[in-house]
């Protein structure tokens, strides 16, 4: 009778698990065919959904793909969370438009409880009356165009500590002293600090004689900016970029561009910025192709909607692949090349809609672009018009992207720079 009880509570302890495993799978199957509408999605495992799919970093190029196979609407399951993938621009307009108010939420995972402080933060903060409070003191007393004004000079001082840093590194003689780096962009992010979140080898700046090492970069910052437009202006091959011999039109059409506006011999300041369009669209194009984040934060369904014809549940994650659709051939006319002309054409960021999605949209969209905009716009007109930059020689620039969330670089760019003749007095003044 023992050997009997045994032999029972052992088949048990097998067959109850498998059973469950079928329960839940036949019920999952029951209410996606009892949805009709239901989005299309790729076959899953038991318990871990679509995750194998996923597995392969970058997260967004995973993204992409299987966007690819499935469609611009595809639903996923990452473990027990149903996901909606949104890899078009108008089927992210639909979200954050019609249905801006039922994706204004946040979902509560487990990051966002260690690193948003129990998602108190404004980024994580569920939608409600805790998140507005933080939206209006952000947009009213430290984001405002009158914080961001009284604010310039703190930037003003470290972009320029950058130049003088690069000049004296030994930019001016091509026979500084060598360094280790770190202190150059120390002094740039003294001006605004930021949360790297890319898990790459930070962002730093080493120089040995001309030569200025930016580890890191990331499309969304002044490293990244730099090293998009010094790269070929031509088609990609893989995830890599090969640069030309020369400078690209677009680096010598900046540098035109501001000493006819700026002049030569006065460094440049904020309020120069929005008189340099070619700058901006420089700036604008390295954003298309570079996001700093290539998936937006993830929102959350507070009720059932329909996106793109297809029935979204409450309490679906959304995930914007904002790579995929600054990248989407029916949205842009050779998205593959690097073409800062194209958003002379747009009319700006503002005129290509949500076709451009750097910093998010809707409700819950980046507070914080005014400020990235002036702080890139600065930095960038500041290198372009001081310096002379090229790439070093018998190097190719490599634009393969390393892991973390923020698209950094998997290989620090190198680049050369020397002091423009027009501008050595103004460094020498700093």
């Amino acid at each position: 009778m023992a050997d009997d009880a045994s032999s029972f509570t052992f088949l048990s302890s097998l067959l109850i698990p498998l059973l469950v495993l079928l329960l839940a799978s036949l019920s999952r199957r029951w209410l996606k065919s009892a949805r009709k509408n239901a989005p299309p999605s790729p076959p899953s495992f038991p318990i871990i959904g679509h995750l194998h799919l996923i597995a392969k970093p970058p997260l967004h190029r995973a993204l992409a793909a299987i966007a690819a196979a499935r469609g611009h609407v595809v639903l996923l399951r990452l473990g027990s969370r149903p996901v909606l993938l949104v890899s078009s621009a108008p089927a992210a307009e639909e979200c954050f438009t019609v249905h801006d108010l039922a994706f204004a939420n946040r979902p509560r995972l487990l990051a966002a409880q260690i690193l948003g402080y129990g998602c108190t933060t404004i980024a994580w903060s569920p939608y409600g009356p805790h998140w507005r409070n933080l939206r209006r003191i952000s947009a009213v007393h430290l984001l405002s165009t009158g914080a961001l004004r009284s604010s310039s000079d703190s930037r003003t001082g470290a972009v320029r500590s950058l130049a003088k840093a690069l000049f004296l590194e030994g930019g001016d003689s091509g026979a500084g002293r060598p360094t280790a780096g770190g202190d150059e962009v120390e002094l740039l992010q003294s001006g605004v600090r930021r949360d790297d979140g890319g898990g790459g080898n930070g962002h730093r700046w080493g120089v040995r004689g001309r030569e200025a090492a930016i580890p890191g970069g990331s499309g969304g910052d002044v490293c990244g900016t730099i090293g998009c437009w010094n790269r070929h202006v031509g088609r990609h091959h893989g995830m890599g970029h090969v640069p030309p011999a020369h400078p690209p039109r677009s680096l010598a059409r900046g540098e035109a561009e501001l000493d006819a506006k700026i002049g030569q011999g006065r460094m440049a300041e904020e309020e120069d910025i929005p008189n340099l369009p070619y700058l901006n669209c420089i700036i604008n194009e390295t954003l298309r192709l570079y996001p700093a984040g290539p998936l937006l934060v993830p929102h959350e369904s507070s009720q059932d909607c329909t996106v793109g014809g297809y029935d979204v549940p409450r309490g679906t994650m959304l995930l914007v692949n904002a790579w995929a659709i600054h990248r989407d051939p029916n949205s842009w006319d050779e998205p593959e090349e690097f073409k800062p002309e194209r958003f002379q054409c747009e009319g700006g960021q503002e005129e290509a809609g949500l076709r451009m999605l750097p910093f998010g949209s809707g409700r819950r969209k980046c507070p914080g672009e005014g400020l990235a905009m002036r702080v890139i716009g600065l930095a960038l007109a500041t290198l372009i018009h001081c310096f002379e930059w090229e790439k070093l020689p018998g190097e190719e620039v490599d634009m393969t992207e390393g892991r973390g969330l923020t698209m950094p670089k998997a290989r620090p760019l190198e680049a050369m720079c020397t002091p423009r003749h027009t501008m050595l007095h103004a460094l020498s003044q700093l």
